[in-house]
């Protein structure tokens, strides 16, 4: 067994009572306390995630940008210094290499947060797709620590650690300032459907950073939350995951993403020509979600059968919501398969899927 990756959060972490899992090989905290509580904290209050496992790529060079309109599915061209965008990253086929955030630092000067999984792979990919280009890929996955701050309570939180004018700083933007006299990427991104920031910043500075911002939210009911509040905050907003929603087998169209394929960009970036054919033509497959009424979690990988025990589709994603105090989840299912009913067999009991609309919760949307 190959010795596991530590952020340097590790020992933090374990000092306040974090339960450690093997989590893409790094060994990340799952949950302190209790995956509901957390929860909870999180979209009441505050939650501090540890996301270092992130891997970050610089994309720089006079052919910066349009190297990245063809790598990415999204449009890029409009973006100003400051921006972030979230796009998809797809194969020739259409299937999806990862999902990732492109940040503009400047007009040459671009970087990108990608799954912790697909570090490995995308630099391969980027690497290989940029040979005809004049640009610079630097891995500074190594050299660079991320947390997240989500909740309601995160701006007022955070803006007392900072000089930095946080209402300045809209949905998707970013600056550059200091927190607690600590040098970070102030990102207003996250994964929670909540208001919040991703903090980049050097690992030296990690420790010295979570404890300012626990203190500072202490009384604002800032919580430490692990990995599996923040699946189950991500699955309660629609938001997908690269390997369930997401992956080389499901389209960013088939997972309902067509907002972020950008065809008549004017750019024919790679997968173009799949996706085309895809959305001119009848989908064979399509990503729904659901809830369930009942309050056992249907797991990933369980059968999706029709009124007539037919097998029509794959659960992706299970969950229970916490604040439906219900299972929640996603599942691939086929196009034609009728909407009017679905159900799963749990443990030799039928249980009927009612097919919503994400998110499965009202979320307050941030500016």
């Amino acid at each position: 067994m190959s010795q596991l990756k530590r952020t340097p959060l590790y020992d933090f972490h374990v000092s306040r009572g974090g339960r450690l899992v093997d989590f893409a090989g790094w060994e990340m905290p799952v949950q302190y306390k209790s995956i509901l509580e957390e929860h909870k904290a999180v979209r009441a209050a505050a939650g501090l995630f540890d996301v270092s496992h992130m891997g970050e790529v610089d994309v720089q060079g006079p052919d910066a940008l349009a190297f990245l309109q063809v790598l990415v599915t999204n449009d890029l061209g409009q973006m100003t210094d400051g921006r972030v965008v979230y796009s998809p990253m797809c194969l020739e086929n259409g299937g999806v290499v990862d999902d990732l955030l492109v940040y503009r630092r400047g007009p040459d000067d671009f970087f990108l947060c990608v799954n912790a999984s697909n570090i490995e792979k995308d630099l391969a990919w980027i690497r290989q797709q940029a040979a005809r280009f004049n640009v610079t890929i630097t891995d500074r996955s190594d050299e660079t620590a991320l947390v997240a701050l989500q909740g309601p309570k995160a701006a007022a939180i955070l803006q007392a650690l900072t000089a930095t004018d946080l209402s300045s700083i809209r949905y998707y933007h970013f600056a550059v300032g200091t927190i607690a006299g600590i040098p970070c990427v102030l990102s207003r991104t996250g994964y929670t459907g909540e208001d919040g920031f991703e903090l980049y910043h050097a690992p030296k500075d990690s420790v010295a950073l979570a404890e300012a911002l626990m203190a500072a939210g202490a009384a604002h009911g800032l919580q430490l939350a692990g990995l599996g509040a923040r699946d189950s905050l991500r699955l309660e907003a629609g938001y997908p995951l690269y390997g369930h929603e997401l992956s080389a087998d499901i389209s960013p169209l088939t997972a309902g993403l067509a907002w972020t394929v950008k065809l008549e960009k004017g750019v024919e970036f790679i997968g173009a020509p799949a996706l085309r054919r895809e959305k001119e033509s009848v989908f064979a497959r399509k990503v729904i979600f659901f809830r369930t009424g009942d309050r056992r979690i249907v797991r990933a990988g369980t059968q999706v059968q029709n009124g007539d025990d037919q097998t029509v589709g794959t659960v992706l994603s299970g969950t229970l919501s916490p604040l439906l105090n219900e299972a929640i989840g996603s599942a691939l299912v086929g196009a034609t398969a009728s909407t009017k009913y679905m159900q799963v067999d749990i443990r030799g009991e039928k249980l009927p899927l009612r097919l919503v609309k994400p998110p499965f919760v009202e979320l307050k949307k941030s500016s």
